[in-house]
């Protein structure tokens, strides 16, 4: 499997930060690499929201779809995803989001494991920098979306 995990601080509220990674809907807009995103439903549990939702990801040739179920934590400021299906064969990734002086502390964990080996190996290559490209695309729509503190 491949792991990444990255911790910033960022001049944001955790909720403004959670907000945004939440939007599932508008990833197409400001994610590298993300093509188009689909939400195939949201169901209101009692302390949390479930999503169920597609990502389009496309890169020179490669274009596959994949399905997630997205699990909303509002009160703990937490986002899990894991995966349903698609060309992996394992993906998991949590989101957290706590208020600290000047701003707030974003975490980022996700691991995954693609089916086929090709996929798997070339991921491995520029696995670091696609997650680093990944998450500076949420603090740079942050800085587009709200005022830093």
């Amino acid at each position: 499997m491949t792991r990444h995990a990255e911790t910033k601080h960022l001049p944001y509220t955790a909720d403004q930060m959670y907000s945004l990674v939440a939007d599932v809907a508008s990833y197409p807009k400001f994610l590298p690499w993300t093509a188009a995103a689909r939400v195939r439903s949201i169901t209101e549990q009692a302390d949390h929201t479930e999503m169920l939702a597609d990502l389009v990801v496309s890169f020179k040739v490669f274009r596959e779809t994949f399905g997630s179920r997205v699990l909303l934590w509002p009160e703990r400021k937490q986002i899990d995803t894991s995966y349903l299906d698609g060309p992996f064969k394992h993906l998991e990734s949590r989101w957290t989001f706590k208020d600290v002086d000047g701003g707030c502390e974003v975490s980022f964990d996700v691991d995954f494991e693609f089916k086929n080996r090709l996929l798997q190996g070339a991921a491995g290559m520029f696995f670091n920098e696609a997650m680093q490209r990944i998450v500076g695309a949420f603090e740079t729509r942050a800085g587009n979306l709200y005022p830093k503190l």
